[in-house]
């Protein structure tokens, strides 16, 4: 090969590399996570032109006793985000619990980051089995709560407020129905609102919840 076209190879072996690492130091590369459940639409003005606001779905205020034997505030949670589970005495959901093992050993020493598991076959006063339950999944308190309550109050919170389906390839909050689908995982942030959706029963969606977790952490530390 002459020296003119080994220099000219090198050139355009160079130059991509260049590039990358260009691209690694000063540039950024940024994952919004989308918001679910639009409850509306809003117009407002802003300088002499009107702009359509999408506004998001916010989850109501809630607090609930834990298998601790205190109460769980929506408000301690919404320090930083949870990812929330409706378990009913079955097998998937027993499955889905224990995929959350992986879940609360990725963000162990991460306090922003909480579980919350509401068991909707317990009554208040099942406090003992509900400590047991907590205790079979190896739970670390004040990082993964188990909550309960009425039966009817936590329906109306599965349905109404998070807005679970039966159909889960369906987007939650287009039809309401009474069944709650069992294995389902919402990731929701300090805001109250709905950042991520996912099926607890697949390992690979479990990778994709971990990873988003992350990057809503992320986007905490670096807002726009």
């Amino acid at each position: 090969m002459r020296p003119r076209q080994t220099i000219l190879l090198g050139l355009l072996l160079l130059v991509p590399v260049l590039a990358f690492l260009f691209l690694f130091r000063f540039g950024s590369n940024r994952y919004a996570l989308p918001t679910y459940l639009p409850d509306r639409v809003d117009s407002t003005q802003v300088g002499g032109k009107w702009q359509r606001d999408t506004v998001f779905h916010q989850i109501a205020a809630f607090q609930l006793p834990a298998s601790t034997g205190r109460t769980v505030s929506s408000a301690e949670l919404g320090k930083g985000l949870y990812i929330a589970q409706f378990y009913t005495p079955d097998v998937t959901s027993a499955r889905v619990a224990r995929q959350l093992l992986r879940v609360q050993e990725k963000f162990r020493h991460e306090p922003r980051v909480r579980l919350v598991t509401f068991v909707l076959a317990a009554a208040p006063e099942t406090a003992p089995a509900l400590t047991r339950l907590a205790e079979q999944y190896g739970t670390i308190a004040g990082k993964w709560f188990f909550l309960t309550g009425p039966s009817a109050g936590l329906d109306s919170l599965a349905r109404q407020e998070f807005r679970l389906t039966a159909d889960p390839k369906r987007l939650p909050g287009t039809v309401y129905t009474a069944n709650i689908p069992a294995g389902r995982l919402l990731l929701v942030d300090n805001q109250r609102r709905i950042r991520g959706i996912y099926d607890g029963t697949d390992g690979r969606e479990i990778d994709r919840l971990l990873t988003e977790v992350t990057v809503q952490l992320y986007d905490y530390e670096h807002p726009h």
